[in-house]
């Protein structure tokens, strides 16, 4: 079965704060990121960043691992122009993979817990 792996970057309401991220699960990781917003447990719930402006796509975990390394490195403008070359409006993309805001999402911790 082949996997597929994503690079991401959210961003909160005010489009003032950038989150880079990676999951095997989009969908459900902008769901878990909605979930949190508010709560200061991680950066992208303290800073609402829920809001998706930029993915990226490759078939192998090593490559989505370094990618996000080099990400998370760049400066803030360059990650503009990252999101800029393929959302220029910054447009929140939600809406386009999934319901939007999700209902019934759940956060995987809590679909494991005991």
């Amino acid at each position: 079965m082949k996997k597929t792996f994503y690079i991401y970057i959210t961003t909160n309401p005010n489009r003032t704060v950038l989150y880079v991220g990676r999951t095997d699960n989009l969908i459900q990781r902008i769901s878990e990121h909605y979930l949190k917003r508010g709560t200061s447990e991680t950066f992208a719930g303290k800073y609402y960043c829920y809001n998706l402006l930029y993915y990226e796509e490759t078939p192998y975990v090593l490559n989505a691992i370094e990618r996000e390394a080099q990400l998370k490195k760049w400066t803030r403008i360059k990650k503009v122009k990252l999101i800029e070359s393929i959302n220029p409006n910054w447009l929140f993309l939600n809406a386009e993979l999934m319901d939007w805001p999700p209902r019934g999402a759940f956060h995987r911790e809590d679909f494991y817990k005991d």
